[in-house]
């Protein structure tokens, strides 16, 4: 996902906003988050290393896990209206050529 891009999850397990709590089972109906990609990366090193005894078997290899790191921007509620936002459209100024 490249960074800047705009994530709209749905399945939200859990709410905690101070003393209210709301609880999904399993998730939440109606409930979103909207998040902000902050790009890509990768998780720290393990190592796999599989044995056999007694016949001469090893093999050593290592793994990185892809993740994606999110920044939450804002968590819809059930039942709140959510205002749709409003984009900018730009369009191209049209050239009339008047012919003389």
């Amino acid at each position: 996902m490249a960074e800047g891009d705009t994530v709209e999850l749905d399945k939200v397990l859990f709410i905690a906003d101070g003393d209210r709590v709301t609880v999904g089972s399993p998730t939440i109906e109606g409930a979103k988050v909207i998040a902000t990609s902050q790009g890509e990366g990768k998780g720290k090193k393990i190592i796999v290393f599989k044995f056999k005894p007694k016949v001469r078997y090893r093999r050593k290899m290592g793994h990185r896990q892809l993740y994606t790191r999110l920044t939450v921007d804002k968590i819809v509620e059930p039942g709140a209206i959510q205002a749709e936002p409003t984009k900018k459209v730009r369009r191209k100024k049209e050239v009339i050529e008047s012919g003389a």
